[in-house]
């Protein structure tokens, strides 16, 4: 085949290949590899704060044992389970992560709510250091988990829109999990009594 005849099938299929989506899945795909690689960030920056927490409240509220040991196997449990991008198209191990998140969540709440019976603890300075740097870290959490979200809900209406669809089905491109409550009860508004 001639110079000039590689030219012309070159000019014909550009345009045929950027228009079948794969370009376009790639970039999605590796947007949603970002957004999760930053919520993993956030993840492993809150697990950072929870041994210091853990140590300042040990020194005032020394016999709150068991809700210290809660905390600190609630953290070894959240990250002893990885959850790699090509995970997220499996609903069960997005679960399993986001289950072992919840419960340190839950036992952080249980940490504060008895950190509240010690005014030494509330008045430590490094204390309640840690507490707005937690907050700050949970704020960001939320963030980081709306991004991916948005990421992984740009990726997914690409694998099922045409003609991106043909190239998500021909390249095996599979939807991807976001984040749901798993909270019992999460989506009504908590009640408020005085």
């Amino acid at each position: 085949m001639t110079r000039r005849g590689l030219l012309l099938i070159a000019v014909v299929l550009a345009p045929l290949a950027s228009g079948c989506g794969y370009n376009s899945l790639v970039s999605a795909d590796e947007s949603v590899k970002a957004a999760w690689a930053q919520v993993e960030n956030v993840y492993q920056r809150r697990a950072d704060l929870v041994p210091n927490l853990v140590n300042t409240v040990k020194g005032s509220a020394q016999h709150e044992e068991k809700v210290l040991a809660e905390v600190t196997a609630a953290r070894a449990s959240a990250t002893q389970i990885k959850l790699s991008v090509n995970d997220l198209s499996d609903p069960e191990k997005v679960k399993q992560f986001d289950d072992a998140q919840a419960k340190l969540s839950s036992s952080l709440g249980r940490l504060i709510a008895t950190s509240e019976a010690y005014p030494d603890l509330k008045a430590n300075a490094a204390f309640r250091d840690l507490m707005a740097q937690l907050e700050g870290t949970e704020n960001r959490i939320s963030v980081e988990r709306k991004r991916y979200n948005d990421a992984v809900r740009d990726y997914n209406v690409k694998t099922r829109e045409f003609p991106t669809l043909i190239a998500a089905k021909i390249w095996h491109f599979k939807p991807k999990e976001p984040f749901k409550a798993t909270t019992a009860g999460a989506e009504k508004a908590p009640e408020v009594k005085f």
